[in-house]
């Protein structure tokens, strides 16, 4: 088969999930000899991360908007290519597609109520985007994919997608992830002053619970006898300011550090510097964060909401996100109780073995031999 995908932003430098998740598959369908040919449409960028080879071909599309490219440059260059069908793998698709369309929709959260809308002009235009393209676009796929079993579960009921249509492939994690036998400090150092830190890794978004993970941190801080420093990532001062004056808890300013945007070659030596990872979002379709930290030997906090708790299995470290003060105790359990640390670090070390690029691969291949064109 002749296969393009769509994969608009993975040259960008500043990548992020649905990024880093086009980019890990792609690379494992690059390494088969299954027949097919991949013409992988991207925008162009300054990461150039992904070269041709005897089965894939980089096509790049210039287009002023987003709109515009997935919209127009999209679809004009698939009929070009000539192409079996097109796999559009983050959340929206063209409104007109001339061959068959499979297209990966990570979540519906742009259906479900918001508490406040976000901060990032950027991130608000994307959910109105959303909210006009996606129920457009459903009825002309042949193939849905989401990336777990509760997000599969939701969009099936929300949206009354027939089963035979929509599918749950999860996701996998890249293997620079593993536990380190040494730390470079260097790197640790270009962020925060000292290791065995708290992370957490945040974003405008209101899913990410940025408020209410500050609020949890400033009552560990209180009953902390060790008080370790929390290192965030993706969250600008000027957003972080406004959260502690909401949460009247400015006083914990000194103990924060926020770099901004952290390289993902440097996230796996974080994650191995740091004593806990933070991750009680309110909703999550898959969470890739969780299994970065677990394959790190890295104790992880995550959301007992939405697909959290099936990702990260029974045994995880799993609070209520809604309460800052379940997300403080959870934080001093593991400070205090070292059997307890002991048991969520061989946990998530066992648990992220489920879990592979290769196996996202695997199932995608099945998936589009199984389209009849």
């Amino acid at each position: 088969m002749r296969i393009a995908i769509e994969a608009q932003r993975i040259f960008r430098p500043n990548k992020h999930g649905m990024d880093f998740v086009a980019l890990e598959t792609i690379r494992e369908l690059q390494k088969r000899n299954d027949d097919n040919e991949y013409f992988v449409i991207v925008a162009p960028g300054e990461d150039r991360c992904l070269e041709n080879s005897a089965n894939l071909s980089i096509i790049e599309v210039k287009c002023p908007t987003y709109p515009l490219w997935e919209q127009a440059g999209l679809p004009q260059t698939v009929k070009r290519l000539g192409v079996d069908l097109l796999h559009c793998t983050s959340n929206t698709a063209p409104l007109w597609c001339p061959v068959p369309l499979v297209l990966t929709l990570h979540d519906i959260i742009y259906l479900e109520p918001r508490q406040h809308r976000s901060p990032s002009f950027y991130q608000e235009m994307g959910w109105y985007y959303r909210r006009l393209i996606v129920p457009r676009i459903l009825k002309k796929c042949k193939k849905i994919i989401t990336v777990s079993h509760f997000e599969c579960n939701r969009i099936r009921q929300a949206l009354n997608i027939p089963t035979d249509r929509i599918t749950a492939v999860y996701n996998g994690y890249s293997s620079h992830f593993h536990p380190l036998k040494e730390i470079d400090m260097n790197i640790v150092h270009k962020y925060i002053a000292q290791k065995d830190f708290l992370f957490f890794l945040g974003n405008t978004d209101p899913k990410k619970n940025a408020a209410r993970t500050l609020k949890a941190y400033s009552i560990y801080l209180q009953q902390s006898e060790v008080k370790r420093p929390l290192l965030i990532a993706d969250l600008q001062e000027e957003y972080i300011d406004t959260l502690l004056q909401q949460e009247n808890i400015v006083d914990i300013k000194p103990n924060l550090y926020f770099p901004g945007y952290i390289a993902n070659h440097d996230l796996a030596i974080l994650y191995n510097a740091a004593f806990a990872f933070l991750y009680p979002s309110l909703r999550e379709s898959f969470g890739i964060p969780m299994l970065e930290g677990m394959a790190c030997g890295t104790p992880v906090i995550i959301g007992n909401t939405s697909a959290m708790p099936e990702v990260a299995g029974s045994k995880a470290l799993a609070v209520d996100p809604y309460n800052p003060q379940e997300i403080a105790d959870a934080l001093l359990d593991l400070e205090t109780d070292k059997l307890l640390y002991q048991e969520q670090k061989t946990y998530g070390l066992t648990r992220v073995k489920q879990f592979s690029w290769a196996k996202t691969a695997d199932e995608l291949v099945n998936l589009y031999q199984s389209i009849k064109l």
